[in-house]
């Protein structure tokens, strides 16, 4: 599980909301079949970043189009980088029809380079009932619809061992220099206050687009997205001095930069939620939950819970979002049948399948809360889809991958150096900015 998000949440009435959603890796082809209906004969090939128990719960999905349509499906997992392998399927004549892309600037990406097809008129219509604006204006290119989202995850959450927090006799924060300070009071007491993963890069720009969202505020927020603002704002050099408070601080990060810097994603959840705990919390999405859950059998709730990503310097609380959007290929050998998996997958039928597998949230307004299996996730999906427009998109994942999704470059390993050493903010926001300016002009 590498570059984004599951979704198991927790604990939610008290969620200010948000969204965001990945996951990774290899493996080979994984076929549903079907029986005699419409599209008997078909095979409608799907690629996507999801492995592990994300491919497994999303073939449920897929088995279920093939039940219905008598299409066999195919899905094949690309890993991280979904823009270079699906670049070169499409130049080796191997397009899949259908692609779930992790990232807004993938999707433009596609869109500009001509390589999609704009969804049907019955997927827009069920869009424009069940999702909130947002979500489609995340999925269009030139006010054309090409992406629906399926996937959500919520990337404003910052998850904590309850018997941590209670033997340092701290209380969940409400801003956060208070977070910074019950890290102080943890790290007395003897674990490190947070495990940081340093070496997955994604999760140090999710680190910064939560303070950024809530100093910086939203309109500052989208025009630092949409690269109108320069990385070299003062908002922007302000933002990463006050990363760089806990970055610099060795009573705050488990092992210092450098033992972060060595620490994925998954090794920062063990830290706080395995067998020999090393921190008392960890920022990053719901998908937490997952890890805590499925590797560690921490009880969501009980054993392993959240408190929102705290407010900073007197903003509003911030709600960071991502999400998996499913296109069509014009260069698919069957992209009419595809067109028909995204007109399956924008009904709550098609969500309800992965919402009773669990590890999942859907933007869909239309599904029935009941369809999730427990109470904790139920709460979050309510405050997801109730957020409506007010979830700002992880920037990030709408940069050019070049930037913003690309292993060992631009945002990623800036932000590593940064983690390696946070004395310098605006040397750092002037490397930012020649990589972003780069980037965008590809």
């Amino acid at each position: 599980m590498m570059r984004r998000r599951t979704t198991l949440l927790t604990s939610c009435t008290a969620l200010t909301l948000a969204l965001g959603a990945t996951a990774c890796g290899g493996g080979g082809p994984v076929t549903a079949g079907g029986g005699d209906k419409a599209l008997g004969g078909q095979t409608v090939t799907v690629a996507g970043v999801w492995t592990g128990s994300e491919q497994k719960n999303f073939q449920k999905v897929l088995d279920a189009f093939s039940a219905k349509t008598g299409a066999k499906t195919e899905f094949v997992s690309t890993g991280d980088n979904v823009s270079t392998v699906v670049g070169s399927k499409i130049e080796g004549g191997n397009a899949p029809d259908v692609v779930m892309v992790p990232q807004v600037g993938v999707l433009q990406q596609f869109a500009k380079k001509g390589w999609l097809t704009p969804l049907s008129a019955t997927t827009e219509k069920a869009v424009d009932a069940g999702y909130a604006p947002v979500w489609k204006k995340y999925g269009s290119v030139d006010g054309r619809l090409y992406g629906l989202y399926f996937k959500a995850a919520h990337k404003s959450t910052v998850w904590y061992s309850p018997d941590a927090l209670d033997q340092a006799g701290v209380k969940p924060p409400k801003t956060y220099d208070e977070m910074l300070k019950a890290g102080h009071t943890v790290s007395d007491s003897g674990l490190a206050a947070f495990s940081v993963a340093g070496e997955d890069g994604w999760t140090l720009t999710d680190w910064f687009e939560n303070i950024y969202l809530s100093q910086a505020g939203p309109e500052k927020y989208d025009a630092l997205a949409a690269h109108k603002l320069k990385w070299t704002d003062a908002s922007v050099v302000r933002a990463l001095g006050t990363l760089g408070k806990l970055f610099k601080d060795r009573q705050l990060i488990a092992g210092g930069p450098k033992e972060a810097l060595n620490t994925d994603f998954p090794g920062s959840v063990e830290k706080v939620f395995g067998p020999k705990p090393e921190a008392g919390m960890v920022y990053e999405g719901d998908f937490v939950a997952g890890v805590a859950h499925d590797q560690f059998g921490k009880t969501i709730g009980q054993d392993a819970d959240f408190f929102p990503f705290p407010a900073v310097d007197g903003g509003a609380a911030p709600v960071v979002s991502g999400g998996d959007a499913a296109v069509v290929l014009k260069d698919g050998k069957n992209a009419k049948a595809g067109m028909k998996l995204l007109e399956y997958l924008a009904t709550p039928e098609a969500a309800a399948v992965w919402a009773k597998a669990g590890g999942f949230l859907s933007p869909n307004k239309e599904l029935d809360l009941g369809a999730y299996g427990d109470d904790v996730t139920r709460a979050t999906a309510k405050s997801l889809v109730g957020a409506g427009d007010s979830v700002r998109f992880d920037m990030s994942d709408q940069a050019p991958a070049a930037f913003g999704g690309t292993k060992g470059a631009g945002e990623w390993k800036l932000l590593q150096d940064f983690l390696r050493d946070p004395s310098d903010p605006k040397g750092t926001a002037a490397k930012l900015e020649t990589a972003a300016a780069k980037a965008y002009q590809g």
